[in-house]
């Protein structure tokens, strides 16, 4: 997509399945990228922080730009970060699953319980509670980003456990199939993949083109300087997939309703009395989370949500 938007200006070499423990891996990978002429890294795990702020603020790299997707190091010169606000989808997913559930019992396959996953979480379960304060989320990790054996295990024990619609922060499809085979509902992460037509809602999905574009357009123009970036729904950085059919109609208008609220500035999904599940409370009435706040959300679960590691 890269090379089609800059008509072959652009080119693009990658590396997949780099270990995002090992250290030595990534600085590897990003050493071997840039020995093959690339002069901008990108770095797609928070794994690979580390590795590309030390090669950063080498001498011999000063002239390569990187960026690091989730992470929250950078410098001033060369180095930048990028992110962005998916508890809004989060929450939007979280209302059409509150609103299709019959058992009010909802299944979450997760990652890692880390800050990332453990915000997604929390905004879905918001979203639920707006449209059905009955309705419970149960989450099982998986610790890992994406493995399609541990994901299938995962949704089946949330769906033997009763939960009726299954979502997730992993990144193959199982959960969607294994939700399939047992009649069940699915929503997806990351793009719009709808590989389980009987079960498949929507997903909470990235539009990173949208700030590689114009980030890479700095770039090659020289005018380009490193920021923490975190794109939202009104930016057209993070967003929800087309509904399908299996959405009725009056939860679809819901939905952009309060889709169209958070592009107008006019709803953040954190705001108000928000409550964790051991009573402690999150956010007042009244207010409203900044990125800083949110991003404390490191470990604790909201009312709603139960978790099991």
């Amino acid at each position: 997509a890269t090379e089609k938007y800059f008509k072959g200006d652009v080119e693009t070499l990658y590396l997949e399945n780099v270990s995002d423990t090992d250290k030595q891996a990534s600085l590897d990978a990003a050493r071997n990228l840039i020995d093959q002429g690339c002069n901008v890294i990108v770095g797609c795990s928070y794994g690979y922080m580390d590795s590309l702020e030390e090669l950063a603020n080498k001498d011999e790299y000063k002239d390569v730009n990187f960026l690091h997707f989730s992470g929250n190091k950078m410098n001033d010169t060369n180095f930048g970060n990028f992110f962005g606000a998916m508890e809004e989808a989060r929450y939007l997913t979280g209302m059409i699953a509150g609103s299709m559930t019959k058992t009010n019992k909802i299944g979450y396959v997760a990652a890692h319980p880390y800050t990332e996953v453990i915000i997604g979480i929390n905004a879905f379960t918001l979203g639920v509670q707006e449209v059905n304060k009955d309705a419970v989320v149960k989450v099982v990790y998986i610790n890992s980003w994406g493995d399609p054996e541990l994901e299938k295990t995962a949704a089946e024990q949330l769906l033997a456990a009763g939960c009726d619609v299954l979502t997730q922060h992993s990144d193959s499809t199982a959960p969607q199939l294994a939700a399939q085979e047992k009649g069940a509902y699915a929503i997806g992460y990351n793009y719009d993949n709808p590989v389980a037509e009987k079960a498949y809602l929507t997903s909470a999905i990235w539009h990173h083109e949208t700030f590689l574009k114009e980030t890479f357009k700095a770039m090659i123009d020289g005018t380009w300087k490193p920021e923490s970036y975190y794109g939202n729904i009104k930016d057209g950085y993070i967003g929800i997939g087309k509904m399908t059919k299996l959405v009725p109609s009056d939860v679809q208008d819901k939905v952009n309703a309060k889709l169209k609220e958070m592009e107008n500035g006019e709803f953040a999904p954190f705001s108000g009395k928000i409550e964790f599940a051991d009573g402690g409370i999150l956010c007042e009435d009244g207010k409203t989370l900044t990125r800083a706040e949110i991003w404390e959300l490191n470990t604790k679960l909201i009312k709603g949500a139960e978790g099991t590691k």
